[in-house]
């Protein structure tokens, strides 16, 4: 009984993170390439981000491709780890270029002028999580490479 409670298998775990943190992010990355959700669609996006923002278009375009396809890569656990640190990567960045500014906290209640950064850092506490674990059993990873 108490062998079970105390158990550690990580599969499962990690098909739950997986899903959850691509489900999360794959809105933020339809907003970006389609439009969905009130976003701005490929060509806004880039617009902004390489005219306001000043980034280099390559990485305006990595940005968008990283949140649309990575994401939907999480939920099928494929390439985990290098798209869970990119992941990582692409929230740095947007905690640090857009919502450092905005302090800590989301915006709740109206109160600020924009969101904070704590949603950042609990998915990238999440993204790295993924990238030290793995995708787990219940994977396509876990499928391809056992072949």
């Amino acid at each position: 009984m108490f062998e079970t409670l105390f158990a550690n298998t990580g599969d499962l775990n990690s098909l739950i993170l997986r899903v959850v943190l691509g489900l999360v992010i794959f809105p933020h990355g339809a907003q970006k390439l389609f439009g969905w959700f009130g976003g701005y669609g490929f060509k806004g996006t880039m617009g902004f981000f390489t005219g306001t923002m000043k980034l280099p278009a390559v990485v305006a375009f990595l940005v968008i491709i990283g949140e649309s396809f990575g994401s939907l890569a999480l939920i099928l656990g494929l390439f985990t780890r290098f798209t869970a640190v990119s992941i990582a990567i692409i929230l740095l960045g947007a905690a640090l270029l857009v919502h450092k500014e905005n302090g800590f906290f989301m915006n709740w209640y109206g109160a600020q002028k924009g969101e904070g950064y704590e949603f950042h850092i609990l998915a990238i506490g999440a993204a790295l999580l993924l990238t030290i674990t793995g995708a787990g059993s219940y994977s396509l990873d876990q499928l391809i490479f056992s072949l």
